[in-house]
C-alpha cells in the first residue's frame, strides 16, 4: 500500500488501539467513546472518562497500546442495521447519538479489535494489529473538547497522539517540534521584552520599548523605500460611521468581523478593519488629472478585526494590527507597470530579510461585486503579468479566493519551519471607484474611472514581526535589532567613558543600552546575551586610556583594542548595508552598491 493510502489507514487503526487501551486502563464500563479521526501529525480520540488522564499516565497507555499491537489481534469488519447498531452501543451515549442521526437505511459498519473491543467506524483498517508494529507513535497531550464542538454539550477529554510510519519519521517530526518551540515568537517575544498579550485585550499586543524600536526601524525602512518611489503617506480616522462601509460594500461582507458600537443618537460606528474606503474619501476631496497618476496613498494605521478566540495565535493571528497599506490610483494602461513595480518592492523587502515567497493568483469569489466583464478583464491582466514575470507554472492559482471587489496576487511566504503564510497582497479593483463615483480627467479632457491597486508588502506588521522573531530566533540582524550595542563599564571609574561612548553611538542613530549598575560585569554581559544584543562592548582601564572598545560578539568570540572610531564605522556600515551577518572588524566593510 502506498504511503498516501497507508497513513490514514494505520492512524485510524491506531486510534482504535488507543481507545481499547483507554478502556483497559479505566475498565470497560466507565469509558464513553466519542470520535477518533486522523489529523496531519497523527490522530486524536475524544472520551468521556471517570477522571482526567494526566501526562503521568501517558507511559502506561503507550505500554498498553504496544501490548495490543504485539498480540496480533485481527480487525474484523461487520455490517449491521441501525437497530442492531443501537443495541450493540446501547451503553455508549455518544455512539447512540451518532447512530440516531443516520438514515434508517444507512449501511452501518462496526470494527472489532481482537474479541473484546468494538467501535462504530466506516473503516478501512489494517487486517491485524501487527500490521502497525513498525509504526511509531507518542501520546502528545490532552485537552478538553465539547461533544460536537457545542459548549452546551458534555465536556470530553481529547487525547492527541503523534503517529508516523517509522521511528525515523516520528523522530524527525519531534525534532521539528523542538525547533519550532525554540523559535516560537509567543515565547521569545515576552522573554526579549518585545511584546506581551494580556487577557484584558485578547489578540491585541502590548508593545514594549524594545518592541517599538523594532517596529519603528522596520517602518523607517518602509518609509524611506516608498518615498523614493513616489508614495505619499496619509492617516485616516480609526472610527467611522457604518455608511462608509455600506457604500464600499464591506458592510455586507465584513460586518461580522468588525468591532461596532451604537451612539446615543442611534448612529452605528465601527473600528476600521481595512483602509480602502478611507483612501477613497481622501481621493474624492478634489478633482484629479491623469497627470497625477499613478497616485499612491500609503498608510500604516492600526486596524481591528474581530476573530474567534480559538483562532488567535500570538502575533500571527491578532485582532489589532498595523498594515503597511497603499492604494494606488492608476489608468488601465498603467496596470502592468504598476503591479510589476509593486512586486519589485516585494522582492526588495523579502530579500533583505533572507525570506522567499511564491505568488498566488486568487480569482473571482462566489459573492463578487460588479460586472463579470470587468472581473474577466482584471483576472486576464494579472495572469498576463504573472506569466511574463514568473513564467507559466511559476505561481499558484487559488480559484474563488479573490476579494469581493477584485482578483489579487497574494504573496505566500515560506517561513524557517517550512510553513506557508499569506503576508503581502496586490489586489486589482475596478469596483470600489464605481461605488464611490470617483473619476479623473483623461488626456482627451473626458472623465474616466480610475483603477485602484490595493497593496501591502509586509502585510500585518504584527504577523511579519512574529515571523521575523522565528526566522532569526530573536537574534535579529544588526540593523533591526532593538538593542544593537550593550555597553558594560567594568567598574564605576569607567562610567564616564561609557557615557561618552553611548553619546557618540546615539548621535550615529545606533540603538544602545548602557548599564551603570554596580553589579558584576559578568552579570551585565549575561543580561545582554539573554536579550541577544549583537555587540556587547566592555570598557576597562585599557579601553579608557586608548579610546578603544572590546567586543563580545553575540554569535561567539571577542575582539579587543578596536578604536572607537572604527567601531562606530562598523555599526554605521551594518545599519546602511542592512546585511544579515555581523562583521567582526572594520576590514570587513565593503562598498555599498
Amino acid at each position: 500500500m502506498i504511503e498516501e493510502q497507508y497513513l490514514p489507514v494505520y492512524r485510524h487503526s491506531l486510534a482504535h488501539i488507543l481507545a481499547k487501551a483507554v478502556q483497559k486502563f479505566f475498565g470497560d464500563e466507565t469509558v464513553q467513546l466519542a470520535i477518533g479521526p486522523q489529523i496531519d501529525n497523527g490522530f486524536y480520540y475524544d472520551f468521556g472518562l471517570p477522571h482526567p488522564i494526566t501526562e503521568a499516565d501517558f507511559p502506561a497507555l503507550e505500554k498498553l497500546m504496544t501490548e495490543i499491537i504485539k498480540k496480533g489481534e485481527p480487525f474484523t469488519r461487520k455490517e449491521v442495521t441501525k437497530d442492531e447498531a443501537l443495541a450493540i452501543f446501547k451503553d455508549q451515549k455518544y455512539k447512540v447519538d451518532i447512530i440516531n442521526e443516520l438514515p434508517a437505511d444507512e449501511l452501518i459498519t462496526i470494527y472489532t479489535t481482537g474479541d473484546d473491543f468494538t467501535d462504530l467506524c466506516r473503516g478501512p483498517h489494517v487486517a491485524n494489529t501487527k500490521d502497525v508494529q513498525s509504526a511509531a507513535f507518542k501520546i502528545a497531550s490532552t485537552s478538553s473538547a465539547y461533544w460536537r464542538g457545542d459548549e452546551h454539550n458534555d465536556s470530553l477529554q481529547r487525547i492527541y497522539v503523534y503517529a508516523y510510519p517509522s521511528k525515523g519519521e516520528l523522530k524527525e517530526y519531534l525534532d521539528f517540534l523542538a525547533e519550532a518551540k525554540a523559535r516560537d515568537h509567543r515565547i521569545l517575544g515576552p522573554q526579549l521584552d518585545l511584546f506581551f498579550i494580556d487577557q484584558m485585550a485578547p489578540g491585541m499586543p502590548y508593545w514594549l520599548p524594545r518592541g517599538m524600536r523594532l517596529i519603528n526601524t522596520i517602518l523607517d525602512f518602509w518609509r524611506d523605500e516608498h518615498e523614493t518611489r513616489g508614495y505619499q503617506e496619509v492617516a485616516t480616522p480609526l472610527l467611522n460611521k457604518n455608511s462608509l462601509w455600506i457604500t464600499s460594500g464591506h458592510w455586507d461582507h465584513y460586518r461580522d468581523g468588525m468591532f461596532c458600537m451604537e451612539t446615543e443618537d442611534k448612529d452605528v460606528y465601527g473600528l476600521k478593519p481595512m483602509n480602502c474606503p478611507n483612501s477613497l474619501i481622501i481621493y474624492k476631496r478634489k478633482r484629479h488629472s491623469y497627470k497625477e497618476f499613478p497616485l499612491r496613498y500609503s498608510d500604516c494605521d492600526v486596524l481591528h478585526r474581530k476573530e474567534k478566540s480559538g483562532e488567535l495565535n500570538g502575533l500571527l493571528r491578532v485582532q489589532m494590527f498595523r498594515q503597511d497599506d497603499s492604494h494606488n490610483y492608476v489608468t488601465e494602461d498603467q496596470i502592468a507597470e504598476e503591479v510589476n513595480n509593486i512586486l519589485d518592492i516585494a522582492d526588495r523587502f523579502y530579500g533583505i530579510f533572507g525570506m522567499t515567497y511564491r505568488p498566488e493568483l486568487s480569482t473571482r469569489p462566489d459573492d463578487y461585486m460588479g460586472e463579470l466583464s470587468l472581473w474577466n478583464r482584471a483576472e486576464a491582466e494579472l495572469k498576463a503579468i504573472l506569466d511574463k514575470r514568473y513564467g507559466e507554472g511559476g505561481y499558484d492559482i487559488n480559484e474563488g479566493d479573490g476579494a469581493f471587489y477584485g482578483p489579487k496576487i497574494d504573496i505566500i511566504m515560506k517561513d524557517c519551519l517550512g510553513r506557508q503564510w499569506q503576508t503581502g497582497t496586490v489586489q486589482l479593483d475596478f469596483q470600489l471607484p464605481r461605488n464611490f463615483n470617483v473619476c479623473y480627467v483623461a488626456a482627451d479632457n473626458t472623465e474616466k474611472i480610475p483603477v485602484i491597486i490595493h497593496r501591502v508588502i509586509y502585510g500585518s506588521l504584527e504577523r511579519f514581526i512574529g515571523l521575523l522573531i522565528e526566522q532569526f530566533k530573536g537574534a535579529f540582524p544588526f540593523w533591526i535589532a532593538p538593542s544593537q550595542v550593550g555597553i558594560v563599564p567594568i567598574r564605576a571609574e569607567h562610567n564616564e567613558y561609557a557615557k561618552e561612548v553611548a553619546k557618540l553611538l546615539r548621535r550615529n542613530h545606533i540603538h544602545i543600552e548602557l548599564d551603570l549598575d554596580d553589579s558584576h560585569m559578568n552579570n551585565k554581559i549575561k543580561n545582554y546575551k539573554n536579550y541577544k544584543v549583537p555587540y556587547i562592548v566592555v570598557l576597562g582601564d585599557k579601553e579608557v586610556a586608548d579610546r578603544t572598545v572590546s567586543i563580545n560578539f553575540r554569535d561567539g568570540g571577542q575582539a579587543h583594542d578596536i578604536p572607537l572610531d572604527d567601531f562606530i564605522k562598523m555599526c554605521n556600515y551594518m545599519n546602511e548595508a542592512k546585511c544579515l551577518d555581523l562583521i567582526k572588524s572594520v576590514d570587513e566593510i565593503k562598498p555599498i552598491e
